[in-house]
């Protein structure tokens, strides 16, 4: 511990000898942009202390964190702003940029020196979109139409994130806030292309989330959404035809799996899903004889 806080060879961040760094492993790609929305794993460690006194790297996903909202010790958000993604890094934080005067009882002593192991798993530059949002319905119409559509992509990228972690109900909730922005009137026909395509998108990530949720009716709603937009759109197609089997519509479901096999004839998942169909269409069958036969035998015995 001593040896790091009183080594010279760490980069001085601050100016003022308060946060400095030394790189363990260098990321790729753009440095952390201020107001970003950051997925980090951390430790903080105290001097005369083998275990760290804080840490998340016990969690298999850490969730996105908020700088200057979600992050408010001084030292890291500093630090952070010079990482990128991959990248793990040893900071030493003096107490001004820590803790302060005052520590945090019982756990971190008063004017404590503290040393932080972070990190960067992941970032999304949210600043513009968080910014979007906080405006008027009025003002938000006032934006040209190249700025609503990164702040809609922004919030599908961000609903993306979610959902490779599992966590389908907010990713929902991100492809939903971002679709809301995108009732605009165009004034061109490449305007409505435009807006089209970004839509297209994230109904089809709503119709895949749904049916992750195992709630076929609305999968199935937003998948026909996105065919009124692309009515060749073979993943709408093929979304429509997974969310009418799960809810046993097998007619429906067949064709909308047959189009959608006429637009991609060598689709793996496509051509599954038909046997898959086949399959529940025999048992169903199969069940509707077997009950058939019961109900004449019943009748007979009588």
């Amino acid at each position: 511990f001593q040896t790091l806080v009183r080594s010279r060879c760490l980069q001085d961040l601050s100016g003022d000898g308060g946060v400095r760094k030394q790189e363990l492993r260098p990321g790729t790609g753009q440095a952390v942009p201020p107001n970003a929305s950051v997925a980090v794993k951390f430790s903080g460690y105290l001097e005369h202390q083998d275990k760290p006194f804080c840490t998340n790297c016990y969690s298999k996903s850490p969730g996105l964190m908020k700088l200057g909202k979600d992050i408010t010790l001084l030292g890291l958000e500093v630090g952070l702003l010079t990482m990128k993604k991959g990248e793990l890094s040893r900071f030493v934080f003096a107490p001004g940029y820590a803790y302060g005067q005052l520590g945090c009882p019982p756990l971190i002593p008063p004017s404590a020196t503290v040393i932080f192991e972070v990190e960067v798993l992941d970032f999304l530059d949210t600043a513009a979109s968080d910014a979007f949002f906080e405006l008027t319905a009025e003002q938000q119409a006032a934006f040209p139409l190249q700025e609503v559509l990164e702040v809609a992509d922004t919030e599908r990228q961000f609903g993306n994130y979610l959902y490779r972690k599992r966590r389908l109900d907010d990713a929902k909730d991100r492809y939903k806030k971002a679709l809301s922005i995108l009732g605009l009137r165009p004034s061109s026909e490449s305007e409505q292309r435009q807006i089209n395509a970004s839509k297209l998108l994230l109904l089809l990530n709503l119709s895949l989330t749904y049916l992750k949720l195992e709630r076929p009716t609305q999968a199935l709603a937003y998948g026909e959404k996105a065919l009124e937009i692309d009515q060749r759109n073979a993943k709408a197609l093929f979304r429509c035809g997974q969310a009418c089997l799960c809810m046993t519509e097998y007619e429906k479901a067949r064709d909308f799996l047959v189009r959608a096999q006429r637009i991609q004839p060598f689709n793996h998942d496509i051509n599954n899903e038909l046997k898959k169909l086949a399959s529940c269409y025999r048992d169903y069958m199969n069940k509707e004889k077997e009950m058939c036969c019961r109900m004449f035998a019943s009748l007979n015995t009588s």
